[in-house]
């Protein structure tokens, strides 16, 4: 399944800020994302930066004056608000965001807002001192009210030379909630998620671990495409490189006992559980409170089993677990299929390249009792947990029927 922003129409409304330069990056994203991306530049954008830049990004007419004879505005001022899927203005500036509370349309984007029905985002950026007064904040509050998603802004370096709030927030943010935004009807709108990430970290004293090799990236990535098909999405993590996706409730812990504490409150309300973290099979007996000095040629540490959080999870919840094995692949998850109780196994070479760890694709088979085994062509881990979610939907679906 693609982005929910391909195919989609979206209008991005550039306002008058330096942060105009993100822009730029923000139309070409989306516009690889394969959205229809049409830019409407207010006058004071129009300082920062020139039509043409968008032109040659989005291959598309770039609106600017809602009186321009050529524009297809001055014919019918609805024409773009009609189509639109989604509205993103980024950056928004407070002086736009106070014409937006009170209903102003006294230039192309403000007429065109106020025309659509589309969902409305906003990015704010502006002077720290200017976002914090009470008038801005009145005015946002005023925006949330009427169902309008307010991205950011991010705290740092300003362009006035101080550091506060009011920075515009990174493009990757934004795209990801208008993906959020847009997935909200999708086929698990209403259903609640679980998902588990990363690789465990088991303490031997305050510096040494017992750990894995697990970068995370594929639990994040199916957070994220549950999250774009309508879901409510809770995602309990142990330590990653990566950052919080937008729009999903992000747990932190670090060792298996944490994590099975954490999953096991997510699912009181859960439909749904994907085990995709890489929990620690064992754990220290006794953690040292200080760190151990260096002594002779060898050392031993005693280990006890940590709990199998997947077939312990409370049983209301579709299970979905995986199996990332170097030997064995298959027979290992139809093994883990029956023993664990899920429904679905995912079973991925971890030997193989472009596969398993630390890299954005992966090749994976589906194993379940009733369809046996489907293997998946090499995919990147963002696809491979659509086709993961398919399976979801079917499951679910069937369950609901029984």
């Amino acid at each position: 399944m693609p982005s929910p922003l391909s195919g989609s129409s979206v209008i991005l409304g550039v306002t008058g800020s330096i942060a105009c330069y993100k822009a730029a990056d923000l139309a070409s994203k989306l516009t690889q994302e394969g959205a229809h991306v049409d830019v409407i530049l207010t006058q004071g954008a129009s300082n920062f930066i020139t039509p043409l830049t968008f032109r040659s990004l989005t291959h598309r007419p770039v609106v600017g004056d809602l009186f321009d004879p050529q524009s297809e505005l001055a014919v019918e001022h609805v024409a773009l608000a009609q189509r639109a899927d989604i509205i993103i203005v980024a950056p928004a500036t407070a002086h736009v965001l106070a014409k937006l509370a009170h209903g102003m349309a006294d230039d192309a984007l403000t007429a065109t807002i106020l025309a659509s029905s589309a969902p409305l985002a906003v990015a704010p950026a502006m002077d720290g001192h200017m976002y914090t007064n009470p008038a801005t904040q009145e005015n946002l509050s005023k925006l949330r009210e009427r169902g309008v998603t307010i991205i950011g802004p991010a705290e740092g370096y300003l362009a006035s030379g101080l550091r506060g709030i009011g920075r515009l927030v990174e493009v990757p943010q934004i795209v990801e909630s208008l993906c959020a935004i847009l997935g909200r009807r999708g086929d698990l709108a209403g259903k609640s998620v679980v998902v588990s990430a990363g690789g465990t970290a088991e303490p031997i004293d305050p510096v040494r671990v017992i750990t894995n090799r697990s970068s995370g990236k594929m639990g994040y990535a199916v957070a994220q495409a549950a999250r774009d098909r309508g879901a409510r999405v809770t995602m309990v993590t142990a330590p990653t490189s990566l950052p919080d996706p937008v729009g999903v409730e992000t747990v932190h812990v670090g060792t298996a006992l944490e994590m099975r504490d954490a999953i096991f409150r997510a699912c009181e309300d859960g439909d749904v559980l994907i085990m995709a973290a890489a929990v620690a099979d064992y754990r220290p007996v006794s953690v040292a409170e200080q760190k151990i000095k260096k002594g002779g040629e060898r050392w031993s540490i005693e280990l006890i089993k940590n709990p199998d959080i997947l077939a312990e999870a409370p049983g209301r919840v579709l299970k979905v677990g995986f199996a990332a094995e170097s030997q064995d692949l298959l027979e290992n998850a139809r093994t883990k299929l029956v023993a664990k109780g899920v429904a679905l196994m995912v079973a991925n070479d971890i030997t193989a390249p472009d596969s398993g760890f630390a890299v954005d694709t992966n090749k994976v088979y589906l194993v379940d009792r009733e369809r046996g085994v489907e293997e998946l062509p090499l995919l990147s881990k963002y696809e491979v947990g659509h086709r993961i979610l398919d399976r979801v939907v079917e499951l679910l679906s069937a369950s609901a029927l029984s």
